[in-house]
């Protein structure tokens, strides 16, 4: 995978995140375990974080070998700081969106990301996932609608990750993510390790991370496997999906690019919902319905759609949902509520009902 050329994120590194000298234990440590926790703790699968919620900062810091000289490296500020790019500023992560396949003006969709690594990643993969077609299958088979995005979200998610993991943050270029009318390219600053080739990466090959200190959180959380696998990962899932393979090329950076179906609308699946406007319904908003069934949490309804960002799902789908109309909450009078579950409202079931003849034609 692409590896970078700085040292900030070794753990010999000596770049430091404060601009003051004074000890560690005077200063308001701009680190979150909150944001720790987020990280290890609330991701399914997780493989486990050993220190508690209550744990210090530097506690964490200790374990996860991101101090230097008693103060937080940049690694640190990357997994766990607040705002971090406020220290790092090309951290960030661009999204867009093109009805072409060429980069032009004006673009359709357009997002700056930022926050720790766990959130970028989440938001530029719920960024891709709300864009690209989605098709929803019916109830026969099970409770639960099984949902199809037309790029394995799994894929999607292996190719930001590691253009996020392994891009060079010496550079002052930021991670792009541009989705086209034929495929996605997610782009970073970056180049290969001296030990791999382009060839190499589509066969078995060894780890070899560009930010050792970001590649063991990463790890924990099941972000990335660290054995290599993560380009054939990538072509696997590609190949069971019926789609071309991934290419990787190195061009003023590190490029991976996964194509697109290519089908007519006349070969689109019944149920499925592009990433437009659907009639006057925006097309997140047509997702949420399409998935919702009888009363489900928030946590089911965006799990159901693969999506992980929490404030991301709030605010392109549910709010949304929830302001046209189409969906309520069971318990509108406490909104916070843990037992919160949110249902379709009469006029999102004629929605969803108005659909169902033009799907089966």
């Amino acid at each position: 995978m692409p590896r970078s050329r700085n040292t900030c994120l070794s753990a010999n590194s000596s770049a430091k995140v404060l601009l003051t000298p004074q000890p560690v234990a005077v200063l308001p440590w701009p680190i979150s375990i909150r944001n720790a926790w987020r990280g290890f703790s609330a991701k399914p699968g997780a493989r486990g974080f050993p220190l508690s919620e209550n744990a210090e900062p530097k506690e964490l810091l200790v374990h996860l070998n991101l101090l230097h000289a008693e103060v937080p490296t940049h690694a640190a500020m990357l997994l766990f700081g607040r705002q971090p790019q406020r220290f790092l500023i090309s951290s960030e992560i661009k999204c867009a969106h093109f009805h072409g396949t060429d980069v032009a003006k004006p673009i359709p969709s357009y997002q700056v990301y930022k926050g720790t690594v766990f959130q970028l990643v989440d938001q530029a993969v719920d960024f891709v996932l709300s864009k690209i077609n989605l098709a929803v299958g019916t109830r026969a088979a099970g409770s639960q609608a099984p949902v199809s995005y037309e790029l394995p979200p799994d894929a999607v998610r292996e190719a930001i990750v590691n253009a996020v993991a392994h891009r060079d943050y010496t550079s002052t270029g930021s991670v792009q993510v541009m989705l086209f009318a034929d495929r996605l390219e997610v782009w970073n600053p970056g180049t290969l390790s001296p030990s791999l080739t382009l060839q190499q990466l589509r066969e078995p090959h060894g780890s070899f991370p560009a930010n050792p200190l970001l590649a063991e959180p990463l790890y924990l959380a099941k972000y990335i496997e660290r054995m290599g696998t993560g380009t054939r990962d990538m072509i696997r899932l590609c190949r069971e999906a019926g789609l071309r393979e991934p290419e990787y090329a190195v061009r003023d950076g590190f490029v991976t690019t996964v194509w697109r179906p290519t089908q007519s609308a006349s070969d689109r699946r019944t149920g499925e919902v592009t990433g437009e406007v659907t009639g006057e319904v925006a097309g997140e908003v047509a997702r949420v319905v399409m998935v919702l069934r009888g009363e489900m949490k928030r946590t089911a309804i965006q799990a159901a759609l693969s999506l992980r960002h929490e404030d991301y799902f709030r605010e392109a789908y549910l709010i949304p949902a929830l302001n046209a109309g189409l969906v309520e909450m069971t318990i509108p009078e406490k909104p916070k509520s843990s037992r919160q579950k949110y249902r379709l409202t009469a006029k999102g079931r004629a929605w969803l009902a108005a659909r169902k003849p033009k799907e089966e034609k």
